[in-house]
């Protein structure tokens, strides 16, 4: 953080240092608060995290870190730290274990702490020259899984992942205010384009994009081939579309905060229909403002 345009890279960091504060995190109790289980969900925390505190189109990242150091009281376990790292496409794991009583615990903080770094710098592809300083029988124990758009959008359905976004806009705008037009499409149309268009034109300074929710309120979810054979409609006007698995306005509003959405006639009467805005009225955060367009 000391160094100057962190803010452009760095997001958010959270430490949740106590037991309670990662219980807070997790909205559970961790079957084992030192685990590789327990990293990997950090991480996947964090990503989810960074898709909504980033720009659409954007690559982030997620890091998770958990560790049994040296403390001030011998410890009967390993001395052993857990690392997870996600990206859209790829997560890789890794558990050192720590020679016993060989080094301080400063000496072990800036061993995993190093470890740490190499490993945010392999997954931006970044090289990286840092001496683990590791010895010849402390060997990391990693893994690493790839996957493709179709195992993506199952976890995007599957409730894993918040959103995935398909940056087919040309626009270059780095605007953290989303204006958000979303629906069906299907098809996609040309009063869907106008409408985002002129709404636009209304709200002023925003990143215009459309949302398509891959869980719907009232049918069966979407399956993997007719969520990308609508996002193809989008990749042909060169307009961008994020996929989410929220049907619910309110649930929209929790993961674009600070966003305008853009909606029809026939959204606005389902809007208020307990169905599908789900009680939108009681403290959500949705405000809505009618203006005709004609």
């Amino acid at each position: 953080m000391s160094v100057p345009g962190a803010s452009n890279t760095v997001l958010e960091v959270v430490v949740p240092y106590s037991r309670m504060s990662m219980i807070q995190l997790f909205a559970k109790i961790p079957a084992q608060y030192c685990s590789q289980q327990t990293a990997d969900e950090m991480a996947l925390l964090a990503y989810n995290r960074a898709l909504k505190l980033s720009s659409p189109g954007s690559p982030v990242l997620g890091v998770g870190f958990t560790g049994s150091l040296a403390t001030a009281r011998p410890k009967l376990g390993d001395h052993r730290f857990h690392l997870s790292t996600r990206t859209s496409d790829r997560h890789w794991a890794s558990t050192v274990t720590l020679s016993k009583g060989l080094r301080s615990r400063d000496q072990e903080d800036k061993v995993s702490s190093y470890f740490l770094l190499k490993a945010i710098a392999n997954a931006c592809k970044v090289s990286s020259t840092f001496d683990s300083e590791l010895t010849e029988s402390e060997v990391a124990d990693e893994c690493e899984r790839f996957f493709d758009e179709d195992q993506e959008l199952e976890q995007l359905i599957n409730g894993q992942i918040c959103f995935k976004v398909y940056p087919f806009s040309s626009d270059t705008s780095n605007d953290d205010r989303k204006i958000i037009l979303s629906g069906s499409f299907n098809p996609l149309h040309d009063g869907h384009l106008k409408l985002l268009e002129v709404a636009t034109s209304i709200c002023g300074i925003g990143y215009p994009c459309f949302e398509l929710s891959a869980i719907n309120a009232d049918k069966p979810p979407l399956s993997i081939s007719e969520i990308k054979d609508r996002v193809m409609q989008f990749e042909k006007v060169g307009k961008t579309v994020i996929i989410s698995n929220q049907p619910y306005f309110y649930k929209k509003a929790e993961l674009f905060p600070g966003s305008a959405f853009v909606i029809g006639a026939d959204t606005a009467v389902r809007l208020i229909n307990q169905n599908f805005g789900h009680n939108c009225s009681n403290g959500h955060g949705l405000r809505v403002r009618c203006r005709g367009i004609r």
